[in-house]
């Protein structure tokens, strides 16, 4: 199995506390709040993973659904919701065929999901993606807004797409799509070195984790992007 669908799969709790200290500096939502007003707005979020997007928007949204593939990041999510006392919706569904109605949102986001499918699908990605993004576009209603974050790496103290095939993707946004780009810190504030090490190895493998205890980072520099684009 490949590695991020194991941990999607089978590591979500730790997934979700790798990330809670992320974007520590409140970079993010300014940024998405950039593209389009977010209050009292219908937001379809997907590859929602744990909770990221939902927990960020959902006392600001009329309504937010959350959808992804894999059934345990949703109960982790439903974990965190409850935590919280949210109210936000949460589907199981594939993001290339979309269980919602043409312009159902306002808002459609998708956090850190699109660009595996670069990977996955080292042959067709762009066939593949293509679908993510024509039900982006099928499902927002005039009006709105698409909103797709993906990283600039981990990790370095200057942000660039993290592999070639990540570049051409994030490119292809661009240029053929019509996506506008913010690029933003969203850096992760640990509380200790070890911590920072200890909590993101087996995501990001033994490389960054040398690379933080060497550069003693408790915070641990990140960048990402924000592509925009209204309807």
């Amino acid at each position: 199995m490949d590695h991020f669908r194991h941990i999607y799969s089978h590591r979500a709790a730790d997934y979700h506390r790798m990330i809670t200290p992320e974007d520590g500096e409140g970079h993010l939502l300014p940024a998405l709040q950039r593209v389009a007003p977010l209050a009292d707005k219908r937001i379809l979020d997907l590859g929602t993973g744990s909770g990221r997007l939902p927990l960020l928007l959902g006392a600001k949204a009329a309504q937010v659904v959350g959808l992804d593939l894999h059934a345990a990041m949703l109960q982790e999510q439903q974990r965190q919701r409850e935590r919280v006392a949210g109210r936000w919706g949460l589907v199981q569904g594939d993001m290339r065929a979309l269980p919602f109605p043409g312009g159902w949102a306002e808002v459609v986001t998708a956090g850190w999901a699109i660009g595996h499918l670069r990977g996955w699908y080292p042959q067709d990605w762009q066939a593949q993606i293509g679908r993510v993004v024509q039900e982006m576009h099928r499902v927002v209603k005039p009006g709105g807004a698409l909103i797709i974050i993906e990283t600039l790496t981990t990790g370095s103290l200057t942000p660039a797409p993290p592999t070639p095939g990540l570049a051409e993707y994030y490119a292809w946004l661009e240029n053929e799509w019509g996506f506008t780009r913010q690029t933003i810190r969203t850096d992760y504030q640990f509380a200790s070195v070890e911590e920072a090490a200890d909590q993101t190895e087996f995501f990001f493998g033994p490389e960054l984790a040398a690379t933080i205890r060497r550069n003693g980072w408790a915070t641990l520099p990140e960048w990402t992007g924000v592509w925009g684009k209204p309807v």
